[in-house]
C-alpha cells in the first residue's frame, strides 16, 4: 500500500486551439504529511496543474490520485478530502465570517444548515472556536461581515473554512498574494501549526520563493514540464557554492594577496569567495588584516533563478 496521497502520472492537458500542450506529460507524487511546493515562472503550467487536480478543471489524459481515489470517477469523493485557498478571494463579503464557514460545512454534507450558529450542532460550534484559536481569530470577528475584516484576516478565514471539514490535503495557491510582509509571515506561523497539530499534507503553489524554503520537495514546472523534484537543499547544494564574504579596510592589498594566493574571488560589495572547508587556511595566508568575515550560505530562490538561467540557456 502506497504512502502517496497524491499520485499524478503522464498527465496532459491541452486547451482547445492552443499551439503547445498546457501540461505536458508530468509525473510526481506526494507523501502524506509532505509539504510540497510547485514552482515555475508565469505560464509555467501550475495554475492549471491545481486546478486538475482540485477537480475544478478537466484534464486530456494521464492519471490523477488523491487519497486514493481516482480522479476519473471518484472525484466527489476527492473533494470531501482536499482544502483550497484560492489565489483569488472567494469569501461572500456580505456574510459573516461564521456564515461563511457553516454554508461550508453545510455543502460538504457535514451538517444540516440551520440558521444561526447558536443553533448548529455542538460538534460544528466547538470545530469553530478550535479553529478559530488556532489561526488566531477573535471570537467577535466571526460575527462580523466580512467585508469589514483586514485582508490578512480574510485570509485566515479563508484557512479555517478550508478545514472545517478535516482535509488530509491542504492546496494553497498563492495564499499570500496581496499581503503586507507582516500578515504574510503570520499566515505561515498558522499553516506551520496547523500542519504540526493536524498533519495535513501542504501543496503550495507561489510566487514568493523564500515561503517554499521549509518544504520537504520542491517541483519546478517549466513550459508545461516538469523539470526537476528534489529537496530544497539538495537542489541547492547541485547549483550553488557556500560563499566566504571577507573585505578589508586595505582593499587594494587584499585583492593582491589573493591575486598573488591563486586563491579565485569576485569583486561585488565585498569580496566573494567560494566556500573552502577550511577557510582557516585562507586566513592563515592572508596579512592584511579583515575588517569583515561572512559565511552567506545560499537561499531557495538563488538556486531557483539559478536553475531556471541555466535551462534557459540550455534550451536558447
Amino acid at each position: 500500500m502506497t504512502d502517496n496521497v497524491i499520485e499524478v502520472k503522464n498527465l496532459v492537458k491541452n486547451y482547445k486551439g492552443a499551439k503547445k500542450l498546457s501540461i505536458d506529460n508530468i509525473s510526481f507524487s506526494v507523501k502524506k504529511g509532505e509539504f510540497f511546493a510547485f514552482l515555475g515562472p508565469n505560464g509555467a503550467g501550475k495554475t492549471t496543474t491545481i486546478s486538475i487536480l482540485t477537480t475544478t478543471l478537466g484534464k486530456t489524459s494521464g492519471i490523477v490520485k488523491i487519497a486514493g481515489f481516482d480522479l476519473d470517477n471518484e472525484d466527489r469523493e476527492i473533494r470531501k478530502k482536499i482544502g483550497i485557498i484560492f489565489q483569488k478571494p472567494s469569501l461572500d463579503k456580505q456574510l459573516t465570517a461564521e456564515e461563511n464557514i457553516r454554508f461550508h460545512a453545510c455543502l460538504y454534507g457535514m451538517f444540516t444548515y440551520r440558521p444561526t450558529f447558536k443553533l448548529m450542532p455542538k460538534t460544528y460550534r466547538d470545530k469553530v472556536m478550535e479553529l478559530a484559536k488556532v489561526v488566531d481569530i477573535d471570537v467577535d470577528a466571526l460575527f462580523n461581515p466580512v467585508k469589514n475584516l483586514s485582508g490578512g484576516m480574510q485570509r485566515k478565514l479563508e484557512i479555517m473554512r478550508s478545514l472545517i471539514h478535516t482535509p488530509d490535503v491542504l492546496f494553497l495557491d498563492e495564499p499570500t498574494q496581496g499581503l503586507d510582509a507582516e500578515s504574510r509571515r503570520s499566515l505561515w506561523k498558522y499553516i506551520n501549526e496547523i500542519r504540526d497539530q493536524f498533519g495535513i499534507t501542504i501543496f503550495l503553489t507561489t510566487h514568493y520563493i523564500d515561503e517554499a524554503e521549509n518544504a520537504d520537495n520542491v517541483c519546478i514546472i517549466n513550459n508545461g514540464k516538469i523539470a526537476t523534484c528534489s529537496s530544497p537543499e539538495k537542489l541547492k547544494k547541485s547549483l550553488l557554492k557556500t560563499q566566504l564574504i571577507i573585505d578589508a579596510e586595505n582593499r587594494d592589498a587584499l585583492i593582491r594577496e589573493l591575486s598573488e594566493l591563486d586563491i579565485p574571488f569576485i569583486i561585488d560589495k565585498n569580496i566573494i569567495v567560494p566556500y573552502s572547508k577550511s577557510p582557516q587556511k585562507i586566513f592563515a595566508q592572508l596579512k592584511t588584516e579583515l575588517s569583515v568575515i561572512k559565511i552567506h550560505e545560499p537561499m531557495l530562490e538563488d538556486a531557483y533563478i539559478e536553475f531556471l538561467n541555466k535551462k534557459d540557456k540550455i534550451e536558447a
